[in-house]
């Protein structure tokens, strides 16, 4: 439940502090996440299977039903599987287009003053632990959990030792 609280808000909200006032969605993360999220709240409107409320001057998206939310993702993923499968442009087209570009520019505006007061960044970064083998004679009997110190050393760590392109240190 943590999980599609958490999806929704961010694919009907709290994405838009990344974005201008006047724009619409361009990256196509932002863009996937708004479709899903925009596409399940649309089509479970009529049960209000996630609905819209507005108190004190402020928006909420509220999932009143979990389990046909999960038939909701389920029904989206079988028709973005057919999309896929029968080459079909001009459905996904469609989709992306009504569900994952356009931007509601008061849901905009108000996502804007709120984040604003937070005064946080709009973006996040992880530091992912590394599982390292404890071997014993050639054979592994346990994981070891270490930490990176800092999130940029872990990324130029990434870099150096999974890119494909060339590393000049």
């Amino acid at each position: 439940m943590a999980q599609y609280d958490a999806y929704i808000l961010n694919g009907l909200m709290a994405q838009l502090q990344r974005i201008e006032p006047g724009k619409n969605l361009e990256e196509a993360h932002m863009r996937n996440r708004q479709l899903i999220s925009m596409w399940a709240y649309k089509m479970g409107e009529r049960d209000r299977v996630i609905e819209k409320v507005v108190k004190d001057g402020k928006t909420y998206f509220v999932i009143n039903d979990y389990q046909k939310l999960r038939n909701l993702f389920g029904m989206l993923l079988r028709e973005i599987q057919r999309i896929k499968s029968e080459g079909d442009f001009k459905a996904g087209k469609n989709l992306v287009e009504t569900y994952g570009v356009k931007v509601d520019q008061a849901l905009l505006k108000e996502v804007l003053e709120r984040f604003e007061k937070l005064n946080i960044a709009p973006y996040m970064g992880f530091i992912q632990p590394k599982l390292v083998p404890v071997m014993e004679n050639g054979v592994m009997r346990d994981v070891k959990i270490e930490y990176p110190k800092t999130l940029i050393g872990q990324m130029l760590e990434y870099g150096k030792d999974y890119s494909f392109l060339p590393a000049y240190w």
